[in-house]
């Protein structure tokens, strides 16, 4: 061998520490879990060496709780809630990033007020959410606040993100919406809502927040991805084969892979809806640091106890086994 060769270092793919893995969801069904779906449905977890469990909670926080209690290992969720909950001493990480915006749209009951023309007439509305501290309350909060409005100034009744959230307003109970797919989907779909905010695209959410506002993410307790970086690993595999399956999936793709409950009983309409948050979703599973930032502003912006001199943000995410991931499949 010449003198001057560099021998490449190979290392080995790190096995995972357990097999066995729970992760806990809040509305698996909506289209801000589909990439978590995707990759149990077409066995990219299996192919990790992973027998992955995933939980529905009724929401976000619930699932969060499970965590903390120590019933589940994983939390899928937003990533919001690694910064929130660092500000109240407890330490979750993002390892892999599943969606750059929120997925969320804000809309107006046709019925209820048909006639509003700027938002400052939302003084004294009941604003729907899919549940208290959610990424749906956060969206319309930030809404409400570039107006001039606050938390204090409306109603907020939590109503879930199924079929709950239709009931709500379809009966007249809540004045105003902010939900995720496919809810906003079937609502506009029957003229029953006016969208006055959108962050199902990357348009939308630069206008709500100024830039691009990462959303849904694995996110585990900063000592389990310290101590399990195998199976942290295998996690981010799985997920990033599956985001870069999800760029060029067609719609057959879809329907042969997604659970036929998921679909709505209307396969047209979940296309529609899949169409509205395509963009959204990530591409390789990283978190721009930028992203983060915006996070970190517009959290700070609604919540005092959210100092944003005291958050480090270097620790509510780690790119380390997403880049591995993204490299490994050339996401």
């Amino acid at each position: 061998m010449a003198s001057g060769a560099v021998v490449p270092v190979i290392r080995a793919q790190p096995r995972a520490e357990d097999a066995k893995l729970s992760i806990g969801v809040g509305g698996k069904t909506a289209f801000h879990c589909l990439p978590l779906v995707l990759a149990l449905q077409l066995g990219y977890f299996k192919a990790e060496g992973l027998d992955v469990a995933i939980t529905d909670f009724p929401d976000e926080a619930s699932a969060l709780q499970a965590l903390a209690a120590g019933s589940m290992d994983v939390v899928s969720g937003a990533y919001e809630h690694t910064i929130n909950l660092q500000g109240k001493g407890q330490s979750i990480q993002s390892i892999v990033l599943q969606s750059r915006v929120p997925q969320i749209a804000v809309g107006v009951s046709s019925r209820n007020l048909p006639g509003l023309k700027a938002l400052t007439e939302l003084r004294g509305a009941r604003i729907g959410i899919s549940a208290t501290g959610s990424s749906t309350q956060s969206v319309v909060s930030t809404v409400l606040l570039r107006s001039g409005l606050t938390g204090a100034d409306v109603t907020f009744l939590a109503v879930g993100m199924g079929a709950g959230a239709l009931s709500a307003l379809r009966s007249g109970q809540i004045d105003v919406i902010s939900n995720v797919e496919p809810v906003m989907t079937m609502l506009e779909h029957k003229g029953e809502v006016r969208v006055i905010a959108d962050t199902r695209t990357l348009k939308g959410t630069q206008e709500v927040f100024g830039g691009h506002m990462p959303t849904g993410c694995l996110c585990a307790p900063i000592e389990f991805v310290q101590g399990h970086p195998g199976t942290c690993q295998a996690l981010a595999n799985a997920m990033v084969r599956a985001l870069k399956w999800l760029r060029t999936a067609g719609p057959g793709d879809l329907f042969k892979t997604v659970p036929e409950s998921y679909l709505l009983g209307d396969r047209g309409l979940y296309l529609t809806s899949f169409n509205k948050v395509a963009e959204a979703y990530s591409l390789d599973g990283m978190m721009p640091e930028e992203s983060t930032r915006t996070a970190l502003r517009a959290l700070s912006a609604l919540d005092p106890g959210v100092r944003a001199d005291r958050i480090d943000l270097a620790s509510t995410f780690t790119n380390e086994f997403a880049r591995r991931a993204k490299n490994r499949f050339k996401a």
